[in-house]
């Protein structure tokens, strides 16, 4: 057990970004192209967060033209440049899965002062 901890400890980001459920972040990925890299942003909701250690993911949603979008993001992975907090969100639960039934103003949630 120990020799796993030290080979994932080495992987490990010094800092976690902080992102909690409910609030609205800006992704932001380094995208290799061929021989070309640049980054890309993927603004949303945080509505899941899974595991822990160097498997923790946070899933991302938002509607882009009239379509949910939900990505998964590796928190450790080296392609993830940055995770920028736009506003925190009031959420009562674990998981907003029930985010994805909802449109429009309903599917906003208050935010945390």
């Amino acid at each position: 057990m120990d020799l796993m901890k030290a080979f994932t400890e080495k992987h490990l980001k010094a800092e976690a970004p902080a992102a909690q459920i409910g609030d609205t972040v800006r992704v932001h990925i380094r995208v290799k192209e061929g021989n070309r890299e640049r980054t890309q942003i993927f603004e949303g909701t945080v509505i899941a967060k899974k595991h822990g250690g160097i498997e923790e993911t946070i899933t991302v949603r938002r509607v882009s033209y009239g379509v949910g979008v939900e990505k998964v993001f590796p928190i450790h992975a080296p392609s993830l440049e940055k995770i920028e907090l736009v506003r925190h969100g009031k959420a009562r639960r674990a998981k907003l899965y029930y985010l994805r039934g909802r449109v429009g103003k309903a599917a906003k949630l208050q935010e945390k002062l």
